[in-house]
């Protein structure tokens, strides 16, 4: 069956997509708001996790409680998320719900009380955020890893900053909302059993006369140090490591996401095989590859005892430096069936498929086809793959750590 794509644009400048999928009776819509944790003010790291809280505690004629029992009342399953350029949020329900959900929406968007009596509770569910990444130092040491890998103000922790969050008041951060909450840079994704036309009519209503797009400029600043140690006195190292490779819209896309599998797709992968196999260095690890628009790396966990330290690091690199000479046949074989299984599983999903398509329109400025995707993932070989290994060789690498001991980095 030919896939589909709807698109229209509202003369403010905010985007519509859409994607049908037959044979399913539930819709997901998302809306990307330019107001991720780069596009936050200086000493405002965290703001839009706060905000993301507060719109929907009161908006248009409904308090708090209202508003919750509204969308609830629609069988809405919510998501929200705070990426480095957007702040995310929508759902999946039935589909003869989402005119209300949209309506409800609107009025968290453009007609949020924003309530000083409100703040604090929102605050507080960010403040708790952070402080649980310390009972999670797999997850935060790929947080500081972030922030240290991409320049400033790209890799700024999307979770927030303790000492920001604790100065943030009602009063700064209402202005922050009102910044950043450009409808005319806004995209909006719908994908399920809906009818396009309808959604255009509803969304010109609720959207059409709000102001155009506003300046979307960023200041890029410099890259943190390479190495960081940020001392634990446990009984763990947990390791994180993150080299520059082409972004989402770079030509040799694809030939590094089958590269990043081959590395770490499976028990069959290299670093799975020889860190931790072959060597018993660690018990975790595991390489991904991380895009934002203008720029991308490979970032891997590992997660280990002190004394292994050194060594599953220097493995680790070597590993990443060894791609460039060759891969097998079948690695490549297995890297291209795990990345198109998970493709198609997550076509299935109306929900990850109305954030792709809004992924896409923002990095490419179109919707990619399912088929291109299979295509292009097929049409890679490993001549194309070291070819692209060799034309941005793995040559720096930055490293943070969380436990008793630090490593060498070279």
């Amino acid at each position: 069956m030919e896939q589909k794509a709807d698109r229209y644009v509202l003369n403010n400048g905010m985007v519509l997509l859409g994607e049908p999928m037959g044979g399913v009776e539930s819709v997901a819509f998302e809306f990307m708001l330019p107001a991720g944790a780069a596009r936050m003010p200086e000493g405002a790291c965290g703001a839009a996790n706060v905000i993301s809280d507060w719109i929907f505690r009161g908006a248009g004629d409904r308090d708090n409680r209202q508003l919750g029992d509204a969308l609830d009342s629609l069988g809405l399953q919510r998501s929200d998320s705070v990426g480095s350029s957007h702040l995310s949020f929508g759902g999946a329900l039935e589909s003869s719900n989402l005119t209300e959900a949209l309506t409800l929406h609107a009025d968290a968007i453009l007609r949020a009380h924003l309530s000083d009596e409100q703040f604090a509770p929102a605050r507080q569910l960010a403040l708790e955020g952070v402080l649980a990444l310390d009972d999670e130092p797999r997850q935060k040491v790929m947080v500081e890893l972030r922030k240290r890998f991409y320049p400033a103000p790209l890799g700024r922790s999307t979770v927030g900053e303790i000492e920001d969050l604790e100065r943030l008041r009602p009063g700064r951060t209402r202005e922050v909302a009102k910044s950043c909450f450009d409808v005319g840079r806004t995209i909006f994704a719908v994908a399920g059993k809906y009818d396009f036309d309808a959604v255009c009519g509803q969304m010109e209503s609720l959207f059409g006369g709000c102001p155009g797009p506003g300046s979307g400029a960023v200041e890029i600043g410099a890259r943190a140090g390479r190495y960081t140690h940020i001392p634990n006195e446990g009984s763990q190292v947990h390791i994180g490591v993150m080299t520059d490779v082409v972004p989402f819209t770079g030509q040799d896309y694809y030939d590094i996401r089958l590269a990043t599998s081959v590395l770490s797709g499976g028990m069959s992968a290299r670093l799975f095989t020889e860190v931790r196999e072959k060597r018993g260095l660690c018990y975790a690890i595991g390489a991904r590859y991380h895009s934002l628009k203008d720029a991308a790396g490979i970032m891997c966990y590992a997660g280990t005892t002190p004394d292994k330290a050194q060594e599953t690091l220097d493995v680790i690199i070597a590993e990443f430096r060894r791609l460039a000479e060759g891969i097998g046949v079948e690695e490549l074989d297995r890297a291209k069936v795990g990345l198109k299984s998970s493709l198609i599983m997550q076509s299935e999903s109306s929900g990850s498929r109305a954030g792709a398509i809004g992924s896409d329109y923002y990095m490419l400025g179109r919707v990619r086809p399912l088929e291109e995707i299979k295509e292009r993932i097929d049409g890679t070989t490993v001549d194309s793959i070291v070819e692209a290994l060799k034309r941005r060789p793995f040559n720096d690498f930055t490293v943070v750590t969380i436990g008793p001991r630090e490593v060498r980095v070279e």
